[in-house]
């Protein structure tokens, strides 16, 4: 059963510029009104490019989101009449020692990631941007502490196996809403930012934006 929205924005629904299953079970858990518009970016190239001019791994995170966010708003303002109010663009880097993971192409580069970050820390950069009529209007960047405890290669065959191609879905394979779980010995951050939408903090900035639940049925 599709739950209706417990809340509303003055202007119609919020936009996720994004195709993320994830995201969308966020906001609609949360009795949010939304809908989703995926749009694509070169993110390989930005990060690369990004990444050797020396930019911080948090402000490329932004930067992605931000793009993902203005490219919605300008193929919507070609589309609809009038066009959204809120856009959201959100972006997730994982990093460790400094080197940028990104989702594995295969089963090989999928295992060579989860090797090389057995038994370390490493850090998991959550962006969101927000748009409001075609202006940027609010940016987050939530940072998580994850430590994966140390895997033998059996088990990483194993989860790989289990996974199929979900393991290609994000960098280093996992989801900590699912087996994920099994790969982690301590998390320190937001939960929901982890997952790839910094909830709380977007709650806030809505409300502050006129974000009130749906009036009551009479």
């Amino acid at each position: 059963m599709t739950l209706a929205a417990f809340t509303q924005l003055p202007a119609g629904d919020l936009v996720l510029a994004s195709g993320s299953s994830i995201r969308a079970k966020i906001l609609h858990d949360a009795g949010l009104g939304y809908r989703c518009y995926p749009v694509s970016i070169d993110e390989e190239s930005v990060r690369a490019s990004a990444s050797a001019e020396a930019v911080p791994i948090g402000d490329i995170a932004i930067m992605l989101a931000e793009m993902k966010a203005a490219a919605a708003v300008q193929r919507l303002a070609l589309e609809t009449d009038p066009s959204p109010a809120f856009v959201l663009g959100c972006d997730q880097i994982l990093a460790c020692d400094g080197v940028i993971y990104s989702k594995p192409q295969d089963h090989a580069t999928a295992k060579a990631q989860l090797m090389a970050l057995s038994g370390k820390t490493h850090q998991l950069f959550s962006a969101a941007v927000l748009y409001r009529e075609g202006e940027r209007v609010w940016h987050y960047l939530a940072i998580a502490k994850i430590t994966m405890r140390r895997l033998d290669e059996d088990f990483i065959e194993s989860y790989l196996d289990r996974l199929d191609v979900a393991a290609f879905s994000s960098p280093a394979s996992y989801q900590i809403e699912n087996l994920g779980a099994h790969l982690l010995s301590r998390i320190d951050g937001c939960h929901f930012s982890i997952l790839g939408l910094p909830l709380l903090e977007l709650l806030g900035i809505l409300r502050e934006h006129g974000l009130k639940p749906v009036a009551s049925r009479q």
